[in-house]
């Protein structure tokens, strides 16, 4: 299954946070070039369909980001990756984790998804201005929303994935759609490397938001758990992410999940007015 995107996909993001606020600064990943398009469809039947789409977007490769079954998952460059199919009978999407009443899988790529993923983020991490908060708020969302189309249209499927959770199709609920957020993304950072023992690469999770109405329900925690998934399937020993150090509630959150502290910013960090974070690990397996 081969999704379209938003038709504002032209979008080059300006903002650091479209470019990837939570990626350091330092790294850099190749993410162009015929060979990754073939790694992310390296499965026969769609290999046609994503070679004409990879002609038509000049360049660009395709992505997939659902799939209609577990034998498609299987021959979609995901082979291992443990999903659960939806209850409710459509079959349309595979759960990577189903946790508290909550099912996680991979983003939509359509607009109204997108959207409501922008508006999640964008609420979550927007600092309150004093003027026009409300303008500022429209122009930081719509740089998310780039940002993360950038990213999609980018990053091969293999290396990139934007997880969305949603109530479970068992569970009733008073609202049916996105409800949380987070992106895990294939990095190599030297810095981070030296904590990792032996491994070359890891997954980087970042921009983890939750809606407002639905924080404190563990929706947090069914995505943490599906990243573990995604880590697993793709073959990777360490998940590794950042909070900040006077975020109990954040680091409680991690800590529970498994993840532990190994190093933090400088001090000074704190004489330029700005939070300190620390780096947090979790090895799988």
């Amino acid at each position: 299954m081969v999704h379209t995107v938003a038709p504002n996909c032209h979008l080059i993001p300006r903002s650091r946070f479209a470019r990837g606020l939570y990626h350091d600064a330092g790294t850099k990943q190749s993410t162009g070039g015929d060979d990754l398009v073939y790694r992310v469809v390296r499965c026969g039947g769609f290999r046609e369909r994503e070679r004409w789409r990879h002609r038509e977007r000049g360049g660009v490769p395709a992505l997939r980001c659902a799939f209609s079954s577990s034998e498609e998952a299987e021959s979609g460059g995901i082979t291992g990756l443990r999903t659960e199919r939806r209850g409710d009978g459509g079959g349309r999407f595979e759960y990577l984790a189903k946790a508290h009443g909550w099912g996680v899988r991979r983003l939509i790529e359509d607009e109204v998804e997108m959207r409501a993923v922008a508006r999640i983020q964008a609420e979550a991490f927007h600092e309150p201005a004093a003027l026009f908060n409300n303008l500022f708020f429209q122009f930081f969302q719509a740089e998310v929303l780039a940002g993360l189309i950038y990213k999609l249209r980018n990053s091969p499927s293999d290396r990139y994935a934007c997880l969305v959770a949603e109530p479970a199709p068992s569970v009733p609920s008073i609202e049916d759609g996105v409800v949380g957020v987070v992106d895990v993304t294939v990095l190599r950072e030297k810095a981070v490397l030296r904590d990792l023992p032996g491994a070359e690469e890891y997954l980087y999770v970042s921009g983890i938001a939750v809606s407002e109405s639905f924080r404190r329900r563990k929706v947090a925690t069914a995505l943490l758990k599906a990243c573990d998934e995604l880590c697993i399937g793709w073959g990777y020993r360490y998940l590794v992410l950042r909070a900040h150090e006077d975020d109990s509630g954040a680091r409680t959150l991690y800590a529970n999940a498994g993840y532990r502290v190994v190093t933090g910013d400088p001090v000074w960090v704190s004489w330029i007015g700005k939070r300190r974070r620390v780096l947090m690990i979790k090895k799988i397996g």
